[in-house]
């Protein structure tokens, strides 16, 4: 299976007044290139089955467990138990439930003010799910294939030219300044503004929109996440796949939505979050090498 890369061609230009220069502005023009021979996991058959049970056991066994500790008397009691407690006995007319000592409050109990509760989540529970790593090797090689399908892709949700071309792999990159033509290896971008070269870079590419629908749709969580470090919901966008880490990967790791791996850790669940296969993904040629 062979595709054609796109190499991209950054136009860059500057005003300048009195006070002295302006901030640059990008133009970004994709071309073809030469054809790349794609590996044969590009042709795999899309098991969507196999690519949801690898991204839920890989979430699983990500899962961390929370509850109380143990209960171990008065050295470290857990929450509901931090009383001195007695039973008055039988004989009195009232109920048999554990008494703060010298008084008549209920304590301890899970039907009492202030008491432990009654089945609560434990640290000790196991949430892990065991995967076979011929199955986590299919879900990957599966989910991979997904990404070349248009269909699958707009259906997730995605949103990209018509003209567009699936895979898509990036192969060279050149900045034009003043007249003069600087060529760069697309993985080793120059770290000067490199966010807004990268976006510039989806743009010429037919990407944006799905950038902006990312930035966009970005809301506050539903639920008791939203007070555990989680606030904020972002959509997933542009998965950039890579090589090594370099300018390009610090150029699109800020962008809103955006994920960047290298090639040697692609699993199932960064080609399909949530188990949904067809992430839009961008390849960069050295990355397709990598997967031989």
């Amino acid at each position: 299976m062979k595709t054609k890369a796109y190499n991209l061609v950054n136009s860059v230009e500057q005003e300048e007044l009195d006070a002295g220069l302006l901030a640059e502005y990008y133009f970004v023009e994709a071309n073809d290139g030469k054809s790349v021979t794609l590996p044969d996991v590009f042709s795999s058959e899309v098991r969507e089955d196999i690519i949801r049970s690898a991204v839920l056991a890989s979430r699983a066994n990500r899962r961390q467990p929370y509850g109380h500790r143990e209960h171990d008397g008065k050295r470290a009691p857990q929450p509901g138990m931090k009383h001195s407690v007695e039973w008055w006995g039988k004989g009195r007319g009232v109920s048999r439930i554990m008494r703060k000592t010298g008084q008549r409050t209920g304590a301890q109990n899970p039907h009492t003010r202030g008491g432990r509760r009654a089945h609560g989540p434990k640290v000790d529970k196991d949430w892990s799910q065991k995967l076979n790593s011929k199955q986590r090797r299919l879900a990957r090689d599966s989910a991979i294939a997904a990404t070349v399908d248009t269909r699958m892709v707009a259906a997730r949700g995605h949103r990209f030219d018509d003209d567009i071309r699936f895979p898509i792999v990036i192969d060279g990159y050149v900045e034009s300044r003043n007249g003069s033509d600087e060529k760069y290896d697309v993985e080793s971008l120059p770290l000067q503004y490199s966010t807004r070269k990268f976006v510039a870079m989806m743009e010429g590419l037919g990407l944006s929109a799905d950038l902006e629908r990312a930035k966009g749709g970005r809301n506050i969580r539903a639920g008791k996440g939203k007070m555990r470090g989680r606030r904020y919901r972002t959509p997933k966008s542009i998965l950039v796949v890579v090589s090594n880490r370099d300018g390009l990967h610090k150029a699109a790791r800020n962008v809103p939505g955006v994920d960047v791996v290298v090639a040697k850790d692609l699993s199932a669940e960064d080609l399909a979050p949530g188990g949904d296969a067809g992430r839009l993904t961008v390849w960069t040629k050295a990355a397709v090498e990598a997967l031989e």
